[in-house]
Formats: structure tokens, C-alpha cells, sequence
């Protein structure tokens, strides 16, 4: 070996050398699931989500590295990877947002900590005892969201009282958040009286397909299920219910700011920041078992106001005056 080489090659181990004994003990990792896309919303509530970390002293790549996952809406990945961070050990799966995630999480282990949002029922989905005492390796927040379709679909039906038919667009591939939603649907529609129609989409092109549908059905109001993969899909999904004039309600103020004329539901960023502040407790040393599930009930109301106009819908001044966000 020649001399330059020789010498760049040990001060290139030296360094190495130098660098694994500064990391000693070596910084927990956090398995970080989302089956959104990291797009602009996504990096928002991503920076929420390590605020809340930080509350307990943890920085990304200072004293904690994060393996992130983004599934940009493929929900037949959950399985195979929560399994796989199972099998890994890592210290804690943190999950924002998804029933489908949480539940794919508890089937892989019983003993990693998992921290969870979740709209459904997590009693119910089976992932704790009780809210109070969780009793077992997973806790985090329920933010109610399919609790609220009764107050989102009453707004909807102030904003268009002469619709005779819902629509119900659900994500056939989030099969335990789409069963929670439909389910739920259908018990507040039937308190409006409102017939439903239920379609299916879990691709750009089956959206396309299940708008041309709705249109050929006479379809004059829609509900669409929250769901990650149609937050990515959100800016397609509010300009073909323009373009077919159906008013449609969703689940967050994206939609309404990507154009969607209405929204009812929770503060994104704010159940980020929770669940976050709770992996990072997890990691001080707290047990899940004993941390109670938050309940959170802080909701937004968004309209707006430009596509309620290109629908030829009258606003009252008492809906508009109770809107949280208006989109001029």
C-alpha cells in the first residue's frame, strides 16, 4: 500500500474509531409509521409530531434516531413491517394516525410499546383494556373522529338541505377504519333521513371511475371517509366534486384548503404533537399499561367559500359565523 493511502485509510479508521465510542450507548430508535406521504401537510404535522418528542428532552439524531416508514397509502405493507420492527426490538412503534396501523402493530407484538391516534373506538378495536388504564403495551389518543359524523353530516345537510341522496366514498384497502366509518355513516344519515349510496376507491384512476359513477346516480351530497391515502389524494378528490357538483364534507381542513367545499373534524397537528409527547415519555421510562388514553376534543370547522359559490350554494350567515376557517 502505498504511503498516502495508507495514512487517508488509518485516519479514516481513527475516525470511525472515534465517532462509535461517542455513541456509546448507542440512541434509541424510534419505529415511526405512517401510511401517508411526507408532502407538504405531512412535513406540518411531522414537525408537530417532534415538538411534542422534544417536550421530553428527545432530539431526532442528538439522543434519538428515527426510522421512518411512509406508505403513501399502501395499507398491504402494514403487516409485513410492523412484524418486521417487532422483530428488530425496537424500543417503540409510534403511530399518529391510522386505525388500520395500530391494529396491524398489536397483532405483531404484545411487548414493544406502541403509541397510537386513532379515531375509532380503541376498546373496541382491541388495542387497550380500558381508556383509564390501558393494561397492556399499547396506549395514546382517540380523537373521535368517527364520533363527529353526526355533527359533519348536519353541517353538510345546513349547507345543502335540498339533497336527497348521500354518497359515501370509503377506502376499501383501510378495512378497519372503512367498516368503522360506514358503520357509523349509516346510523347518522338514517337521523337525516338520507338515503345512501356506498362506493369504493383506493387508486387515483377508481376515484375517476367512482365520481363518474356518483354523477350517473344523481348524486347531490358526499361523505368522504378519512382516510391517509385520500389526504394525498385530496387536491384530486375536491376538483372532481367541483367538476360533477356534488357538495362533499371530509374529515380535515386539508381538503378545504386544497378546495374541498367543508370539513368537520380534528386538529391534526395536535394529535401529532401528543403522540409524540408520548413516545417520548415511553422512552423517559414510563409504562404504557398505566398511561391513560387521551381523549381528545378539540375540532375545526372549515368552509370554503370560493367552491360553495362555484356550487351555487347559499351560505347562511349563522353557518359561516360558526366555520373556525373560512376560505375566502
Amino acid at each position: 500500500m502505498r504511503r498516502r493511502e495508507f495514512i487517508v485509510g488509518f485516519g479514516g479508521a481513527a475516525a470511525w474509531s472515534l465517532k462509535a465510542g461517542a455513541q456509546q450507548p448507542a440512541m434509541p430508535v424510534i419505529g415511526f409509521v405512517s401510511v401517508g406521504a411526507l408532502d407538504e401537510n405531512y412535513t406540518r404535522y411531522l414537525a408537530a409530531w417532534r415538538a411534542g418528542l422534544a417536550e421530553s428532552g428527545y432530539i431526532e439524531d442528538l439522543n434519538v434516531s428515527i426510522e421512518y416508514h411512509w406508505l403513501e397509502g399502501r395499507y398491504d405493507r402494514l403487516a409485513a413491517l410492523m412484524t418486521d420492527l417487532a422483530r428488530r426490538g425496537v424500543p417503540v412503534i409510534s403511530l399518529p394516525g391510522g386505525s388500520a396501523s395500530a391494529v396491524a402493530a398489536k397483532a405483531a407484538t404484545s411487548t414493544i410499546p406502541i403509541v397510537f391516534g386513532v379515531g375509532d373506538d380503541p376498546i373496541k378495536l382491541g388495542l387497550v383494556a380500558s381508556l383509564a388504564r390501558p393494561g397492556g403495551n399499547a396506549t395514546g389518543i382517540n380523537y373521535f373522529s368517527n364520533e363527529v359524523v353526526p355533527r359533519r353530516l348536519g353541517l353538510l345537510s345546513d349547507l345543502v338541505p335540498a339533497a336527497k341522496r348521500l354518497a359515501v366514498l370509503i377506502n376499501p384497502r383501510n378495512g378497519v377504519g372503512a367498516d368503522f366509518t360506514l358503520r357509523d355513516v349509516q346510523d347518522a344519515a338514517r337521523r337525516l333521513k338520507w338515503p345512501i349510496d356506498v362506493y369504493k376507491a383506493g387508486t387515483r384512476d377508481e376515484i375517476e371511475a367512482a365520481f363518474d359513477e356518483m354523477e350517473r346516480d344523481g348524486a347531490d351530497a358526499l361523505f368522504i371517509a378519512p382516510d391517509p391515502y385520500f389526504n394525498i389524494r385530496r387536491y384530486q378528490l375536491a376538483a372532481l366534486a367541483t367538476h360533477h357538483e356534488i357538495a362533499a364534507c371530509y374529515s380535515d381542513r386539508d381538503f378545504v384548503e386544497a378546495g374541498g367545499l367543508m370539513s368537520y373534524g380534528t386538529d391534526v397537528a395536535g394529535i401529532w404533537r401528543q403522540v409524540g409527547a408520548y413516545t417520548g415519555r415511553i422512552l423517559r421510562g414510563s409504562n404504557p399499561a398505566d398511561m391513560p388514553v387521551v381523549q381528545w376534543d378539540r375540532f375545526i370547522f372549515a368552509l370554503n367559500m370560493k367552491t360553495a359559490k362555484a356550487l351555487d350554494i347559499k351560505v347562511l350567515p349563522i353557518t359561516r359565523a360558526r366555520a373556525d376557517i373560512v376560505v375566502e
